[in-house]
């Protein structure tokens, strides 16, 4: 006979009396109540800030000599990772393989259910020994329950090999908190269904991933103040957000910031520079090629060249936020 394991522990798997009577509700009222819930996540979140940001940390400063950001998981969790790796190139210019997210069955499992995934550790130890994690890489398991073994497995395997790991989960005290470097564990206490941690669980967990991937390409410098120099603008969308942040950074005329940005084939954080500084394009990407990519740094640069003529900062009136 199989022994099921023991959730009697887990507060993610509680049934709360308060959502007793949910199926006799109006529709109203139950929107309501769903309503309330949730807005008691980003405070679940808000007490991790420290942790939070000491993942940041470590993860920027090993993505900084040239390591990746890697997420693993099962199920939800699982998608949750590979939804926030897949945001980031198009939002911060990154190569496809610096932000992973592992799922425990493969991309089938993004849409349909893959029996038994989620228990199979070999897998786990599969997967992470297939992308040669090494010490130079981050590892973030996320499980809502915190005892999901793909997600353990996979940051047990990254850890032996020299990763750095954190564990994501809504329950205290978790294994998966356990086997790895910094545990963030945002306890959002019984869903509202019984049981279904898509729900706030999936939340906090969204919010946490938002918070790891955008802090870390803020610390690696793929923005200016707010403004994501590094988009990549493929469509008409982007295009225009492009050239508003180039407007906005620099104070330029609209036929400037488009000339700039044409001839930086889209590139804000070049056109920024170029229009900043009274420099080319060749020039501009030396400037970056030479910081790491950092505007900033690279604006800094160009002030003390010769034959420049950098123009006045209009940030003032543009609303954009300066660190």
């Amino acid at each position: 006979m199989t022994t099921l394991p023991d959730l009697s522990g887990l507060t993610t798997e509680r049934s709360d009396p308060r959502f007793g009577e949910l199926d006799r509700l109006t529709t109203r009222e139950a929107a309501a109540l769903m309503n309330s819930e949730d807005a008691g996540v980003p405070a679940a979140v808000a007490e991790k800030l420290d942790e939070i940001a000491a993942a940041v940390d470590a993860i920027a400063e090993r993505m900084g000599r040239g390591g990746r950001l890697l997420y693993a998981g099962a199920g939800t969790a699982g998608r949750l990772g590979v939804l926030d790796a897949s945001e980031c190139p198009p939002t911060f210019s990154t190569d496809p393989t610096q932000v992973v997210g592992i799922i425990a069955g493969g991309p089938t499992a993004l849409t349909t259910a893959i029996e038994g995934a989620e228990d199979d550790r070999d897998l786990a130890v599969a997967d992470v020994a297939r992308l040669e994690v090494g010490p130079d890489d981050s590892l973030v398991g996320i499980s809502a329950s915190g005892r999901t073994p793909y997600a353990i497995a996979a940051v047990e395997e990254a850890r032996r090999r020299g990763a750095f790991t954190v564990g994501l989960s809504c329950n205290g005290s978790s294994s998966l908190g356990d086997a790895a470097e910094v545990a963030i564990e945002v306890v959002t206490g019984p869903e509202i269904v019984t049981g279904s941690t898509r729900l706030k669980a999936g939340t906090a967990q969204k919010l946490v991933l938002n918070m790891l991937s955008t802090l870390t390409m803020v610390r690696l410098g793929k923005t200016y103040g707010s403004l994501m120099v590094d988009v990549r603008a493929t469509n008409e969308k982007l295009r225009a957000r492009a050239h508003g942040m180039v407007a906005a950074a620099t104070g330029a005329a609209d036929d400037e910031v488009s000339r700039a940005l044409s001839a930086s084939a889209g590139r804000a954080k070049v056109a920024i520079l170029m229009l900043t500084a009274g420099i080319d394009v060749a020039e501009a990407d030396t400037l970056l090629d030479a910081h790491g990519g950092r505007l900033r740094a690279a604006l800094a640069a160009a002030s003390t060249l010769p034959d420049t003529d950098p123009q006045t900062d209009h940030h003032a009136d543009e609303g954009v936020t300066r660190p």
